[in-house]
């Protein structure tokens, strides 16, 4: 139980690592959803260190919520980035159809520097957003896992 609950918790810790050596060894800034993404890992890593702390293995299962917290913002990146729906209109283009050239201004001098439907990296055709998704969700199974064993 405790070596699962230590997996799952520096397995988030490892993902959210990941996500800053991406950003700071690799240059690439995150967009607002990436963002998003980190703050359940980090709390999926404090649950596993309060956890090894004091033995309540029952916080287990906010591991796990985190766990699918993240898996979920990730998937809903992944659609954004794929185009299956609109992100959230701070980060994503919604096209200049029907807009004036006053109002396309605007929204360029608003636009952030990275955009949440831009897809900057990919490994077998996968995104990063893609590979959180996937890798949440396994985090999720090892957390519920822990959870029943305690």
């Amino acid at each position: 139980m405790k070596r699962l609950v230590l997996l799952a918790a520096i397995g988030s810790a490892a993902v959210l690592l990941g996500a800053y050596a991406f950003q700071h060894i690799g240059g690439m800034p995150p967009c607002k959803l990436c963002l998003w993404q980190r703050w359940p890992h980090a709390a999926a890593a404090l649950i596993g260190a309060l956890i090894v702390l004091t033995g309540e293995i029952r916080l287990a299962w906010l591991g796990a919520i985190a766990a699918l917290s993240t898996a979920g913002i990730a998937a809903y990146h992944v659609g954004v980035e794929q185009g299956w729906w609109e992100g959230p209109t701070s980060c994503t283009s919604s096209g200049v159809s029907n807009v004036s050239a006053e109002d396309l201004l605007n929204q360029i001098l608003a636009a952030p520097l990275v955009r949440c439907d831009d897809i900057p990296w990919q490994m077998a055709g996968i995104s990063m957003a893609g590979w959180n998704a996937i890798l949440s969700v396994g985090l999720a199974v090892v957390w519920v896992a822990a959870a029943r064993r305690g």
